[in-house]
């Protein structure tokens, strides 16, 4: 993978507003956005709890190209059809 611009590392902080078995959800401060990772992304010494703060690095994202990768589009596509909303 070949990026054009340099690393520009960020802090970010958020708020904890989801446990699940396998995954956490963060709502960035700032109205920054909302990421949902694998619990396995996520390191923490003390038991997880809705609420709680958190923070973590990130660079900007780029996009790669301008083509677009259509089996990924097939993917979504078939999913939002299983799910009812096409």
């Amino acid at each position: 993978m070949d990026l054009k611009y340099g690393d520009k590392i960020i802090e970010m902080q958020g708020v904890i507003v989801e446990l699940h078995d396998g995954c956490v959800a963060v709502d960035f401060k700032g109205r920054l956005g909302y990421l949902k990772v694998p619990m396995r992304m996520l390191i923490s010494d003390y038991p997880l709890k809705v609420g709680q703060e958190v923070g973590l690095r990130m660079s900007f994202v780029e996009v790669l190209s301008e083509e677009v990768n259509e089996k990924y589009v097939s993917n979504i596509e078939i999913r939002k059809r299983k799910e009812g909303k096409i």
